[in-house]
């Protein structure tokens, strides 16, 4: 990039581009918005793989969705691709063995992230995968907040068709995600696989950050992105997180920039799969209530996204929610974008999904039962272990 393209991206972005040299320019995305979507545009870039197929997940189940991911893999495999699966022993705590033992069969490798028994050498507890990658032959990728399991499935196909966004990348950023899934590979498993040679392979314009939280040093990395962009919004902020436990720093932002103008709005679970999460988040709406942030429910299927966008310039999509978890224990992979074409069609749909939302009013608010209010403060205190 020019010394010129760079000022004025960053006369354009104003601080969005703060970190302008971690940004990997000459993207390619599809924003997805429904798991059928997302997982059909996947099965097309498995079929169409040449050399690696690369899947790592908090959630794999042994449902309709799991099998046809397993079929496909098996097919691949089989030809002699190289495919390797990552999933977290906590979020696929209940993964059939067989389901396993016939990928493996079949050739595909498979590492379980930290699994739950003390005898393992790669035992483990708090630490989790919280990631969704799939990167292949690294030139695609995908990530964002989707699993491989019936819960986005549509409910015609028997799945619950939770609400989402994922993304579809092609260029050099797709590589990235595949070099930090061979890192995780590298360290978890003693047996190394070779990193690709670079990919000279730019089919778009968009600007794409990779931001992961996989080394110590860097855990907070996610979160002081949040930061930048909440302080730097001008005009509009708009924040869909599935589990919305913001800490001080993060709820502060917000307040301060609704105060100086900034149209913040905030897109929440309505029905929870996790309805301690969701109890322990609300603790903090009259707060932002009282200070000009806007809060919505979304009425539909679980609400699962991680994302935000800011003044159509910015935006994130990932799997990192603003709790605990992902700030200091989970391992998270967010794209920050600047791209003003796909920030604005994020925008577009987040606006209608707030547009078919529930608005909570501060006098509603106030009004709902003191048995809420006191479950919200108890959820709250333990807010460090969800």
């Amino acid at each position: 990039m020019s010394t010129k393209e760079t000022r004025e991206l960053r006369k354009g972005a104003n601080s969005f581009a703060r970190h302008l040299d971690r940004y990997y320019d000459g993207n390619q995305l599809t924003l997805l918005t429904r798991g059928k979507d997302v997982y059909e545009e996947m099965w097309r870039s498995i079929e169409n793989a040449k050399d690696s197929i690369h899947l790592e997940t908090y959630r794999l189940r042994a449902d309709r969705t799991g099998r046809e991911f397993a079929h496909r893999l098996q097919i691949q495999a089989r030809a002699g691709l190289k495919v390797r699966i990552i999933y977290d022993a906590i979020g696929s705590f209940d993964i059939d063995p067989v389901f396993i033992n016939r990928l493996r069969n079949a050739g595909v490798q498979v590492l379980e992230y930290h699994p739950l028994v003390p005898w393992s050498p790669r035992w483990g507890l708090n630490r989790r995968d919280h990631r969704k990658i799939l990167a292949i032959d690294g030139k695609i990728a995908f990530t964002g907040g989707v699993n491989i399991s019936d819960d986005h499935a549509p409910v015609e196909e028997g799945g619950s068709d939770w609400h989402d966004v994922h993304v579809k990348v092609e260029g050099p950023a797709a590589a990235e995600i595949d070099r930090l899934f061979r890192i995780v590979w590298n360290k978890e498993t003693k047996r190394p696989i070779s990193f690709p040679q670079n990919f000279d392979l730019k089919p778009g314009s968009a600007k794409v950050w990779v931001a992961a939280n996989q080394e110590f040093l860097h855990r907070t990395r996610i979160r002081s992105a949040y930061l930048r962009s909440i302080h730097a919004a001008k005009k509009e902020l708009i924040i869909a997180n599935a589990y919305f436990v913001p800490d001080f720093r993060i709820t502060r932002a917000l307040v301060k920039a609704a105060s100086r103008g900034v149209n913040v709005k905030i897109l929440v679970q309505g029905a929870s799969d996790l309805p301690w999460v969701q109890k322990a988040g609300r603790y903090h709406f009259d707060y932002l209530l009282r200070h000009g942030v806007k809060i919505y429910e979304w009425p539909g299927p679980i609400l699962h996204a991680k994302t935000a966008v800011a003044d159509k310039t910015w935006s994130a999509v990932g799997s990192y929610n603003l709790d605990h978890r992902s700030l200091l224990s989970n391992l998270e992979l967010n794209l920050h974008i600047l791209d003003e074409s796909f920030s604005s069609k994020l925008s577009a749909a987040l606006s209608e999904d707030i547009a078919i939302s529930r608005e909570l009013s501060l006098d509603f608010w106030r009004k709902r039962p003191l048995s809420d209010k006191i479950a919200e403060r108890f959820w709250y205190s333990f807010r460090s272990f969800f």
